[in-house]
């Protein structure tokens, strides 16, 4: 294989050393040289203890204003002019946008990653329209797209932002370190406790997850109900602290903030939690809570539902329903200690079969 000059670039540091830390190590470990790009956040200097380059670049994630915008894709330009990529991968959505047109500007090759498209096909707001308008003028310049459900590839071909003969194909999500991730199993002691990891946002189900806790534990006394994320005040569907606290003061959740071993944190709960009525690619925090053999309740939704199969290894609910995500976590706390290690076990099964990360790499490495 001939070795190549290939950057990485997110919308956070963050998240290319959490989610794109195996593709890192196996691209340094084929020869190519790696450069990372994204906001500084903390994560900056460990990417560079991993071997590759990281370089700062300015993006305001969550806003809207152009000039913003626009100052992003001309850094993108100025640094592809000077490191002078062969491939570009690159994974969130303004990523997706202005590093693909400012590498193409610059003649590299451009692999993106499209994980969910969260509102961006269901609100009709001028930021919405403006983000489809720069898909579609974007999009296309791609040399090959990922996609990590077949809902979002045939939905943008159906808003032909890509045509039939776009190169493009399926990835299974982000893929989990199956090394990293391996079953540990709840204590028991007769408490059943459940755990919701993700940002903060009420798209992500959490509201709904804090309501479905308090119906819960009115019945179900032994129950516990955690939250582990990121509080995001500043994206507009952000849950303030405030609100937070008043669940951990009600008593009705458990807030731990966040960590960098969800690992460690998961293992001990008995089921993890997803009521999202967003349009995720494929949530990460599931796919890493199955290879822990955690059973799952999430939302018969984009997304989510590929991570269960349903009364196999969890319970989908409907997309911003209370009743049914009652329902499915008292199914969860119905089940007979041999049915609740079958559900252990069919999770653990269903990643190992479908959604390990050594599939995605192996994906990155042959496209390259």
């Amino acid at each position: 294989m001939m070795k190549k000059n290939i950057v990485i670039s997110a919308n956070t540091a963050w998240y290319i050393y959490n989610f794109r830390k195996g593709t890192i190590i196996a691209l340094l470990g084929a020869g190519h040289k790696v450069t990372a790009i994204a906001p500084e956040d903390g994560y900056g200097e460990k990417l560079k203890e991993m071997g590759c380059d990281f370089l700062e670049i300015y993006m305001d994630r969550g806003g809207t204003n152009p000039i913003n915008d626009m100052k992003t894709s001309f850094s993108y330009y100025l640094l592809y002019r000077n490191i002078k990529p062969d491939v570009v991968l690159n994974f969130t959505p303004k990523t997706n946008i202005y590093s693909t047109l400012a590498a193409k500007a610059n003649k590299a090759k451009v692999v993106n990653n499209i994980a969910g498209l969260g509102t961006l096909f269901v609100n009709e707001s001028v930021s919405s329209k403006i983000a489809r308008f720069l898909y579609r003028i974007s999009q296309p310049l791609a040399d090959h797209i990922f996609f990590q459900n077949e809902d979002d590839m045939a939905i943008f071909k159906e808003k032909q932002i890509i045509s039939e003969s776009t190169s493009c194909s399926r990835l299974p999500g982000s893929g989990v370190n199956l090394q990293q991730f391996q079953v540990t199993p709840a204590q028991d002691d007769g408490i059943t406790r459940f755990i919701l990891v993700a940002r903060m946002l009420k798209e992500k189900g959490v509201e709904l997850y804090a309501q479905a806790a308090k119906t819960v534990k009115t019945n179900y006394p032994k129950t516990e109900f955690y939250l582990l994320g990121f509080i995001d005040e500043a994206n507009p569907s952000g849950i303030s602290e405030k609100t937070i606290m008043a669940w951990h003061a009600a008593g009705d959740i458990n807030y731990l903030g966040t960590t960098d071993d969800v690992a460690s944190v998961v293992g001990r709960m008995d089921c993890v939690v997803l009521p999202s009525y967003y349009r995720e690619g494929v949530p990460k925090s599931l796919l890493e809570s199955a290879a822990l053999g955690k059973p799952i309740v999430t939302t018969d939704n984009v997304g989510c539902r590929e991570t269960v199969s349903h009364s196999v290894n969890g319970f989908l609910c409907k997309p911003n329903d209370l009743e049914t995500l009652v329902d499915s976590l008292v199914n969860i706390l119905s089940l007979s200690p041999e049915a609740m290690n079958q559900m252990c076990k069919a999770s653990r099964a269903k990643v190992e079969s479908e959604f390990s990360e050594e599939i995605v790499i192996e994906c990155y490495l042959k496209i390259i």
